[in-house]
C-alpha cells in the first residue's frame, strides 16, 4: 500500500505508527479516514456550480443572473444577457472561473456566483 503525502508539507516521507499516519517533517499527524475526506473534499471543491447550485460543465449555456459593470468601461452586462458555449476555468486565482462569450460584448470572464444555466 502506498502511503499518502503528507497534507501540510506535501512530503513524501509519510510512515505508520498504529493507526496514525505521521509526517517527520513537520511532525504532522492524521488518520486515513481524514485523507479520504480531504480528497473527497478537493473533489467536491473542483465542480463548479452556478448561483443555484446547479453543476456546470464546459460548453453549457448561461444567464447572467444580475446587472454587471464592466471594470474599465461605462458598459453594463443586464439581466438576462446569455453566454453560450462556456469554458470553466478551475484554476483561476481571481474567481472568474467561466470563460465566455456574451451576446453584444463580445470575450468575458465572469463568476459562476452570477450566473444561472440556461
Amino acid at each position: 500500500m502506498s502511503l499518502p503525502n503528507c497534507p501540510k508539507c506535501a512530503e513524501s516521507y509519510t510512515y505508520e505508527d498504529g493507526a496514525l499516519l505521521v509526517c517527520p517533517m513537520c511532525a504532522h499527524e492524521w488518520t486515513a479516514a481524514e485523507t479520504d475526506s480531504a480528497q473527497n473534499a478537493a473533489e467536491e471543491d473542483s465542480v463548479i456550480r452556478d448561483a443555484v447550485g446547479n453543476e456546470l460543465q464546459d460548453g453549457d449555456a448561461v444567464t447572467v443572473i444580475k446587472d454587471l459593470k464592466v471594470k474599465g468601461s461605462s458598459i453594463i452586462i443586464k439581466v438576462g444577457t446569455k453566454a453560450k458555449s462556456i469554458r470553466l476555468l478551475p484554476d483561476a486565482s481571481d474567481g472568474h472561473d467561466i470563460d465566455c462569450r456574451l451576446d453584444g460584448f463580445g470575450p468575458m470572464k465572469l463568476k459562476s456566483s452570477v450566473v444561472k444555466k440556461a
